[in-house]
Order: structure tokens, then C-alpha cells, then sequence
């Protein structure tokens, strides 16, 4: 039996929407029927995917803000909000390697603070951010999804990507949990899905799994989007390790060795 999922009507805001997974999430939800609001710090870029998205869905908007300016992120929620009059689901998709994004390198102490800083604030704080603004809206609605990006990292630790790390495990534990506790009595749910390796950048694909391969980013969008449909109304407070089994091999030093 085919399995549809359909989001007509529905109003979906995804953070960093102008690239990777967050990009794809806005391409597949927009062809599923829903109105998409993409969020990205990157102007150029999203003017570009929505301009390509709309030729397909006219229901679908770009909103240049920095994620760590609150009052920012205040102000894309009215905007959605007075665009499509609601927002059911949020997928807080912004974020990445400190290090990486910083352009940095070294041990941890040899790091300026700053970079640890930027880190968490972006991975950490930009998720709080949408996640409270977005919940006073999904409150007077009395529904909504709010879905949190963890990552592997959250799991496994990383010497230098502390603040990455940190902030990976904090959403798929302790953030996660709360969300979904206070969302509750509105209806709201919330769950988190932390990826294991995935094919949406350079490198991922030495990164060893049980299953002998990295994950395609549509294997990632697939179970969000069955998540956050009618299909998955009974999934909440929960963290969802899509990895194919990378974190057993990490566990489990009798477990042979999987392919790259």
C-alpha cells in the first residue's frame, strides 16, 4: 500500500532553508502542497530557491535574519504569520561546525572562546529562539511540530567541535523533552532527528555505518516528513537516531568493521 502524505493547507517554516537538507525539506513540502517560509542569513542564495520553488508553488516565501537576533526572529514569525496565517510545523534545520563555519582550526583550548560562543549560539540558542517564538503562535493555534536537527556528534563527542557537540546533545535530550512537555497541552509535539552521516557535504561518505554507507539526504527527509504529517501524531519528546547503525559500531568493539 503507498504510503501519501499529504500537507495541503499546511504552513511550514524550515530554518537554514537556502541549503542541504533544509533546502530539500522546503523542495519536498512545497510539492506535498504546503506554504513554505525558508530561513536562511544567506540573502543571495534564498532569493535564488525561492524564485526556483515558486515555479511550482506560488506559496512560498524567503526571510533573511540572523537566527541569534531574538527580535528577529520574532519578527519572521509575524511575517509567516501574516503571509499564511499560521505555522504547523517548524524544522529548525540552521546550524553546522563551529569550527567549519568559523573557518578555524586547532585544539580546543587553542580555539578563541568566541568561536565556542558563535557556536552555541547558532546551534543552540537560534533553535530556543524559533522554538519559543514559534510556540506562542502554535499556542493560539491549539496545534503544530516542531522538529529539532540533532546529529550523531550529540552521541559520539568531539575533541575540537565542543560547542557543535554540546549543543547537538543538548537538543536531542534535555530541549527535545521540555519542548514537547510544554507544548502539550496546546498540541503541540515535539521530536528531534539526529543524522548519522549524511551525503549532503565533502567527507561524509568516509564516515563508517553498520549498513556500509552513508545516508542520502531524501533518507533523512523522507522521516521527517512522515514525522511531521498525520502519520506520525503519536511521536513526541523523543530523539530519533537515523545512523545506520554507527553508533552501535562505536558502542560495540565486537562488531566488525563496516565498509566506508
Amino acid at each position: 500500500m503507498e504510503l501519501t502524505l499529504d500537507f495541503e493547507n499546511k504552513s511550514v517554516l524550515i530554518t537554514g532553508g537556502a541549503s542541504g537538507m533544509g533546502l530539500l525539506l522546503g523542495q519536498c513540502y512545497a510539492k506535498a502542497g504546503a506554504k513554505v517560509a525558508l530561513v536562511d542569513i544567506n540573502g543571495e542564495e534564498l532569493d535564488k530557491q525561492v524564485a526556483e520553488i515558486s515555479t511550482y508553488n506560488p506559496n512560498v516565501m524567503g526571510i533573511c535574519i540572523d537566527i541569534r537576533d531574538y527580535q528577529k526572529v520574532v519578527e519572521a514569525r509575524d511575517r509567516m504569520v501574516e503571509r499564511f496565517g499560521a505555522i504547523d510545523i517548524l524544522v529548525n534545520c540552521a546550524g553546522g561546525s563551529e569550527l567549519r563555519m568559523a573557518g578555524v582550526r586547532g585544539k580546543f583550548h587553542e580555539v578563541p572562546i568566541e568561536v565556542y560562543d558563535f557556536g552555541i549560539d547558532v546551534n543552540l540558542k537560534g533553535a530556543l529562539y524559533f522554538d519559543h517564538a514559534v510556540m506562542a503562535q502554535m499556542a493560539k493555534q491549539m496545534s503544530g511540530v516542531i522538529v529539532h536537527l540533532g546529529s550523531i556528534i550529540g552521541e559520539e563527542g568531539s575533541k575540537n567541535g565542543i560547542s557543535y557537540s554540546a549543543s547537538k546533545s543538548a537538543l536531542m535530550n534535555g530541549m527535545t523533552k521540555s519542548i514537547a512537555l510544554a507544548g502539550a497541552p496546546y498540541n503541540v509535539r515535539c521530536i528531534c532527528v539526529a543524522p548519522g552521516p549524511v551525503l549532503t557535504r565533502e567527507g561524509m561518505s568516509v564516515m563508517k555505518t553498520l549498513v556500509g554507507r552513508a545516508a542520502e539526504p531524501q533518507e533523512l527527509v523522507d522521516f521527517i516528513l512522515f514525522a511531521t504529517s498525520e502519520k506520525g501524531a503519536f511521536m513526541t519528546g523523543t530523539n530519533y537516531l537515523i545512523d545506520g547503525g554507527r553508533n552501535i559500531l562505536r558502542n560495540k568493539t565486537n562488531t566488525p568493521d563496516a565498509k566506508k
